[in-house]
């Protein structure tokens, strides 16, 4: 067991601009970082840098976490743009984000993928993206329920509302992830992630209301508790 606050890397997503910034900025969304601390952990924000050496940059860390943020570009899974509704794409960002997922779950560091991070673990280990929704989940909350695997994710019930903001879910399904939970609609909300540590993603942000669902500081602790070992 650790003797601080375990140390999450959080990777940075880009940004044109930001109101404390003169110029282009690398951000992390405040809500996601005071999620990690208020279950316990120390939120690192991690500059995005292809071929990174991630066994020298993580030395000290004890968990990563994936966030949300702009679309993944669809030729990472092998297609052409089908939608004039992709934003944000940046294919370093994809690349870094798939390299240190495969770094992370090669070595066993406790990880959570949420949004974004569940979607571009799916097309790193082999999956799909449904481009553009039919009827994107935008300011979209609802209750999902978890259908396996909610102790393990750190829940005490099976039920909670899920805050999401997505246009984008996953289409074909990689091997080694498991569904675990689905919208009414039916597209995949949360999976387990096969790895030789804790892993799992979640297509809602957990963020948005960790401090009103207990749900969501739930999946935070766990995470967090996970990284402590």
């Amino acid at each position: 067991m650790v003797d601080h606050r375990p140390r999450i890397a959080i990777v940075a997503r880009f940004a044109e601009s930001t109101s404390a910034t003169r110029y282009e900025a690398i951000v992390t969304a405040r809500r996601l970082a005071e999620g990690v601390w208020a279950a316990g952990g120390e939120p690192l924000t991690f500059l995005a840098v292809p071929e990174s050496n991630w066994t020298e940059r993580l030395d000290g860390i004890d968990g990563v976490l994936l966030p949300g943020g702009a679309d993944v570009d669809p030729s990472n899974y092998g297609q052409a743009p089908l939608t004039d509704e992709l934003y944000g794409m940046d294919i370093m960002q994809d690349k870094v984000d798939i390299e240190l997922i495969h770094h992370t779950l090669s070595v066993g560091l406790p990880m959570l993928a949420i949004c974004r991070g569940m979607q571009i673990t799916n097309v790193a280990l082999g999956g799909t993206l449904t481009q553009h929704m039919e009827k994107p989940h935008l300011h979209h909350v609802a209750p999902v329920t978890v259908d396996s695997h909610a102790n393990e994710l750190g829940l005490s019930g099976l039920t909670l509302n899920a805050s999401c903001y997505h246009h984008q879910a996953i289409d074909k399904l990689a091997e080694g992830l498991t569904v675990i939970a689905r919208a009414a609609e039916g597209h995949i909300e949360a999976v387990k992630i096969a790895s030789a540590g804790w892993a799992f993603g979640v297509q809602w942000h957990p963020e948005d209301n960790y401090d009103t669902e207990p749900g969501q500081l739930e999946i935070f602790k766990r995470f967090v508790r996970e990284a402590n070992f």
